[in-house]
């Protein structure tokens, strides 16, 4: 199964919520809300195998900080 609307997420805090989480939309990056700021993905060429198929994996480059 090769699934292009979902990516697995490689790397960031060791509590995320989710690890495979919906393909960005509608830039490049995936960003994630936790805990008063957003956790950043950027795609890499590599895949992973999963329980829900290949996926593209995304990796942490940076959190940002919300303000308040």
């Amino acid at each position: 199964m090769n699934d292009t609307s979902k990516v697995f997420l490689e790397g960031g805090p060791e509590d995320l919520p989710e690890r495979i989480v919906g393909s960005p939309s509608p830039g490049p990056d995936v960003k994630i809300k936790l805990r008063g700021g957003y956790e950043h993905f950027r795609p890499t060429s590599r895949r992973e195998n999963t329980p829900e198929g290949a996926l593209p994996v995304y990796e942490w480059w940076e959190r940002t900080e919300i303000a308040e």
